[in-house]
């Protein structure tokens, strides 16, 4: 067996770049001679770095390379869908601009593959399967015509996301998808579309409804009150390791807060700066959020984090989605401390939220708004009963939902 290095170009070629190439020079023409007439649909979508355009040389070690989704329909997949995976076994060059396409397990174990040249057939990456199915299993949707309750439209029959324009997410969907998973979904290429339902879907789920991003937006902002007075008050405790824990946290909320107002879907821990660094408001607030997580001492990281609330507040105002709320600085109560009072904003929003199921909701959010556990949000049962449990009914006695926290609506210019 050859070395995985020994074909390699000098440059390192982006991975949709590379997907591209592998659909345009190796799969389409074989698809052309060996399957006419065949209808499919070509993307890289789902799981990768190249998908969200962060990838980099580093990228290559595992599960990055020559790969492609084809998506058929449902019957063409039954009836020729193993066949395919086997034509491309045999047909596929080895390589594509010196990257090679069969990667390499170390054990039949090991999920992970591995670019590495090969004599044989290669194991590639180039997935076969029908659209609604991979939709459904990567975003954890339920069938409209098995769900009840709240929320969930009866109507629409299957398929779910890539049959009519009419078919749309249900609230309980919407909040039960990871936005990372929404950003697999969205991002990523698409190099042909011949079923003619890959784009629709796509654009279908290219950002939230009116109604819901509204709702993920009060919750953000309640969730960035209910700690911000917490930084001032470990540090008055001795805990100054506390102070810029809870200051740290702060930082990534009001980051995912800026994502969510400039319409960017949120990706995991490892990507979060990357996608925050691409938005309109980075390079103002960019130095306030690094000022407050390098600051040693407590005033110096209240004022860094008071110019990041307050330059936030600004560009919620600006959207005008809510009325309009104070955004400068205050104290917190009769403690000496400087806070938002982010609870303002969070109220303003929830009194433009009219959907009935939703404003019977507590102000949590969305499922990665409340879970950041990678195990829990990769698993679409679980993550959906959560969901449908916080919109089948909230306990008696417990948060305040949208339409209570709304009906404090006239304190939200106080002081």
């Amino acid at each position: 067996m050859n070395s995985p290095h020994a074909r390699r170009p000098a440059a390192f070629l982006p991975g949709l770049d590379l997907s591209r190439v592998l659909y345009e020079e190796a799969v389409r023409p074989l698809l052309d001679r060996e399957r006419p007439g065949l209808r499919y649909s070509a993307a890289r979508v789902g799981s990768g770095s190249e998908v969200l355009g962060f990838d980099s040389a580093r990228s290559a070690d595992h599960e990055w390379g020559p790969r492609l989704s084809l998506f058929l329909a449902r019957e063409d997949v039954a009836a020729h869908g193993t066949e395919l995976r086997a034509l491309l076994a045999r047909r596929l060059p080895k390589h594509v601009r010196g990257w090679s396409t069969h990667f390499h397990h170390d054990s039949a174990e090991d999920p992970v593959g591995r670019m590495e040249l090969t004599d044989g057939p290669v194991d590639h990456r180039v997935s076969v399967g029908d659209l609604d199915g991979w939709l459904t299993g990567h975003l954890g949707l339920s069938a409209p015509h098995t769900a009840s309750g709240p929320g969930v439209a009866h109507a629409a029959p299957a398929p779910y996301l890539a049959g009519g324009a009419h078919v749309t997410p249900t609230v309980r969907d919407w909040l039960a998808m990871p936005q990372q998973r929404l950003a697999e979904v969205t991002g990523g290429a698409v190099f042909h579309d011949g079923l003619g339902t890959l784009g629709p879907a796509r654009d279908r789920l290219a950002w939230y409804p009116d109604q819901v991003w509204r709702y993920l937006l009060a919750c953000q902002w309640q969730r960035i009150s209910q700690e911000e007075a917490f930084v001032g008050r470990c540090a008055e405790a001795g805990d100054a390791l506390g102070s810029a824990v809870v200051a740290g946290r702060l930082v990534r909320d009001l980051m995912r807060l800026c994502l969510l107002l400039e319409r960017t879907y949120a990706p995991y821990s490892k990507w979060l700066g990357s996608a925050f660094a691409r938005l309109a408001v980075a390079g103002e607030l960019t130095p306030s959020l690094t000022g407050a997580l390098a600051a040693t001492a407590y005033p110096e990281r209240e004022r860094h984090l008071c110019d990041a609330y307050e330059c936030v507040a600004a560009l919620q105002n600006r959207t005008g989605l809510a009325q309009h709320v104070d955004p400068a600085r205050r104290p917190y109560h009769a403690r000496p401390f400087q806070v938002l009072h982010a609870d303002r904003f969070a109220r303003a929003l929830a009194a433009t939220v009219t959907d009935p199921v939703l404003r019977g909701l507590p102000l949590t959010g969305g499922v990665d708004q409340w879970a950041d556990c990678t195990d829990f949000l990769a698993l679409n049962g679980p993550r959906r009963a959560a969901v449908d449990a916080a919109v089948d009914g909230p306990a008696a006695g417990g948060p305040r939902s949208v339409a209570q926290s709304a009906e404090e609506l006239p304190d939200v210019g106080g002081q």
